[in-house]
């Protein structure tokens, strides 16, 4: 296909696909849950204000919001989902006390007829929308508004220092005194119930609740719908037609099969790093440096799974309790994946123009001090806002806004964006000279440099929403940075890197190059785009983000079912001459990300995407098999490859010791798939029985995650855990020895014959 008609497929792909996600974006509005101004009591009694609930949320918000159980599935797993979790209790607590004031029994003393009459009326009661748009009131029975203070009283005391709620809030590995404030917790209990609300309460005009019947709650009505069924079957079809149709395209294509001319000698002898190149260094130790406190801190995360309130006997729950240390976790392995990847662009930008602007390396130096900056301001301030010692306004701008991987406050957001700004600046001013020539590399060259631009352009999104932002709405935007800037743009812009990698050695041609990367960003971005909605099926949106995130989210896996070829393709690049052994493990690390492509983020992505098994799975463990897999598996050892690759570029003239280096990819890898095997795997998949039999809030429970057999799988984690961690040790180990000289031999690549003269990259005085 003609590089012409590729540019503008792309252009019709985006263009459309952004057209959708807004029209949708838009509709959100009119379907999301209301946020009443009152809610009464038939009696007139205002149980709560419309200042209480957005008050609340803010309290969610600085306790740590979804780094502490969930809110509609998304957040983190040791605690419960707070909404699951309010409706199934307070459907408990209706029915027996219907039973009690009625027949001065238990419910679950009643007989069948008995009990079924009184599940009938809670399904009327609680889904039965009693929302006045006029009044802007919702209205709850005598029984039910009783049975919200009672309620709020169990939170109250969970979230304070009632001593009888201590087992419980170690098996959800919350600290005692949480909230200290008595109006924060009566703010919390509004937010709770009004999320539990929309939950059951169904929409005007139809039969489903506000967030699709989700979760599943047999006592309340909440079952599957005929949608879901329907979009996942169509999701499977859709499938196996696309795998079809892109294996029909690949095998029409012409594969030549001759012999490459691959040069004699590595052209990356001819490469003189610039001033700014030499400049990146530092970032890959920064990127070292927190891939291994993550790793640390995602121990210590898992750890509180079995020990809620402190890490082998040691109490460190009231100085980093779990929230803090998940925050951190998944907060560190963004900013060192993102850090890696934006020190390569660095990196290749004047290599691949052979340009230096003025003041390339000032500014290359100014970018690390501000990105010192955010991730050790954002860390503090996180750490303060779990402590409840900011306000509600002081925590949104500088201390944690509670959404799972925007989690930093919005001063530092807007730093952070910034600063995405000044790289993009830095990007284009390297590579502008070679876009100008209109040589054979100019369409890679618009390609990388759209690709850097989509980079701070879609982390935009996240300022999107503000301190007192409709929850469904927030989610919506939060999807576009977690979804469509980690997940879409980064890979996008990886993908031409790579190209240029391999087209400057030689080992790819330009032509080939360009029209390979353009195909594949087209056929990734066809899925990925429209399929941001599988995150949001659940969230108060309307039934079409359902069925567009269904259809799109199977797209997504259809390219990774030829993934196999580039893995060979990859791993053939090492035998094509002696030279290229030099370059042989960051090339298995992009080997490594074809297979956890295909694991990752196309078996276990689409394990839990359809909708009739998200309605099931959302939040349970098998979210942190396709998290981890797919996070650190395709996105953490794609940044680790390409850091390898410009290492290599620093350290031409040596060749290396890889006997580290060895044994990090294997055991990094091999500890990533035990880890999924052995523990994450097995208890997701106990957890969706539990869901699927007994209903979702079940799944979540402290009476099902503190059974026997799922602590022997949660320390079953710790070979996974430990291989892992050893790779990654291995790997600091490795790269502090090209500082050190312990991972060089000291002597040029035996087979390379003299460095060339010329340079490929002029340093301008």
């Amino acid at each position: 296909m003609k590089v012409a008609k590729l540019w503008i497929s792309l252009g019709l792909v985006i263009a459309i696909s952004f057209a959708v996600l807004g029209y949708y974006g838009g509709e959100i509005y009119h379907s999301m849950p209301p946020i009443p101004k009152q809610v009464v009591s038939t009696d007139g009694t205002v149980l709560m204000t419309e200042q209480d609930i957005l008050d609340g949320q803010n309290v969610w918000q600085s306790m740590g919001g979804q780094e502490i159980g969930s809110v509609w599935g998304h957040g983190a797993y040791v605690a419960p989902d707070w909404s699951a979790d309010w409706l199934h209790r307070e459907s408990e607590m209706l029915l027996h006390r219907w039973a009690q004031t009625e027949t001065g029994n238990s419910y679950d003393r009643l007989n069948d007829d008995q009990q079924a009459l009184l599940l009938s009326r809670l399904k009327k009661e609680m889904r039965t929308n009693t929302y006045d748009s006029g009044s802007g009131q919702i209205t709850l029975s005598p029984d039910r508004a009783q049975t919200f203070t009672e309620l709020s009283r169990y939170y109250a005391g969970l979230f304070g220092h009632d001593p009888q709620f201590d087992k419980l809030r170690d098996d959800y590995a919350i600290p005692s005194n949480a909230l200290k404030d008595p109006a924060r917790a009566k703010a919390l209990n509004a937010f709770f119930f009004w999320a539990a609300w929309s939950c059951a309460a169904e929409r005007p005009g139809e039969n489903v609740s506000y967030t699709n019947n989700w979760p599943h709650e047999p006592l309340v009505g909440n079952t599957l719908t005929g949608s879901m069924v329907i979009w996942s079957v169509v999701s499977f079809v859709l499938l196996l037609a696309g795998i079809g149709a892109l294996a029909w395209y690949y095998a029409t294509q012409k594969h030549t099969e001759g012999e490459e001319r691959f040069p004699e000698k590595d052209p990356l002898l001819a490469l003189s790093p610039t001033p700014s190149m030499k400049a990146t260094l530092k970032y890959f130790w920064v990127v070292t440096a927190l891939v291994v406190v993550q790793a640390a801190l995602g121990a210590i995360t898992a750890h509180y799974q079995v020990e809620g309130s402190s890490f082998y006997g040691i109490p460190i729950a009231d100085w980093i309790p779990y929230s803090v240390t998940r925050t951190w976790h998944t907060q560190l392995g963004i900013f060192w994946i993102a850090t890696a990847w934006l020190a390569t662009g660095l990196f290749v930008a004047p290599a691949v123009s052979g340009h230096e602007p003025n003041l390339q390396r000032a500014g290359v130096n100014f970018l690390f001090v501000c990105l010192l900056i955010i991730v050790v301001g954002s860390m503090v301030g996180q750490w303060f806002a779990i402590q409840q010692r900011l306000g509600f306004t002081a925590n949104f701008w500088f201390g944690h806004q509670g959404y799972e991987y925007v989690d930093l406050g919005r001063f530092w957001q807007i730093f952070l964006t910034v600063g995405l700004f000044l790289w993009l600046f830095l990007m284009a001013r390297a590579i502008w000279p070679a876009l100008k020539k209109g040589s054979e590399t100019r369409n890679l060259l618009v390609l990388f440099l759209l690709a850097s631009t989509a980079i701070p352009l879609f982390y935009v999104p996240g300022l999107m929403w503000g301190q007192h932002t409709h929850l469904a709405i927030a989610e919506y935007w939060r999807w576009w940075v977690v979804h469509l800037w980690v997940e879409g743009f980064f890979e996008v812009f990886a993908t031409v890197v790579m190209a240029f990698l391999f087209t400057r050695m030689g080992l790819l041609r330009v032509r080939v190059a360009t029209g390979s990367v353009l195909f594949s960003t087209i056929i990734f971005l066809f899925g990925g785009i429209i399929g941001t909605f599988h995150h949001l099926y659940f969230s108060g949106t309307p039934i079409g983000v359902l069925a567009f995130g269904a259809a799109f989210s199977a797209l997504e896996v259809v390219p990774l079912c030829l993934i196999g070829f580039e893995a060979y393709e990859n791993l053939t690049l090492t035998r094509a001459r002696p030279w290229v052994k030099a370059y042989k493990w960051p090339i298995y690390f992009f080997v490594a990300v074809a297979f956890w492509n295909l694991v990752g983020a196309g078996l276990f992505g689409f394990f839990i995407n359809p909708p009739v098994a998200l309605y099931y799975m959302q939040g349970l463990n098998t979210t942190p098999v396709h998290g981890h897999t797919a996070l650190f598996g395709v996105y953490g050892t794609l940044g680790i490859g390409l850091m390898l690759f410009c290492l290599r570029g620093l350290t031409t003239n040596f060749e290396w010791k890889t006997g580290a280096l060895r044994f990090s990819f294997w055991a990094i890898n091999i500890g990533l798939l035990l880890m999924v095997l052995l523990s994450l795997l097995p208890i997701g998949l106990m957890q969706t029985w539990a869901s699927v039999e007994h209903g979702y809030w079940y799944a979540r429970s402290a009476e099902f995650m503190t059974r026997g057999i799922i602590h022997n799988f949660v320390w079953l984690r710790v070979i996974g855990d430990s291989i892992f961690t050893l790779g990654l040790l291995a790997l600091g180990w490795f790269i502090l020895g090209l500082k050190t000289g312990w991972s060089l031999k000291g002597e040029r690549v035996p087979y390379l014959s003299d460095k060339p003269k010329a340079k490929a990259v002029s340093s301008r005085k």
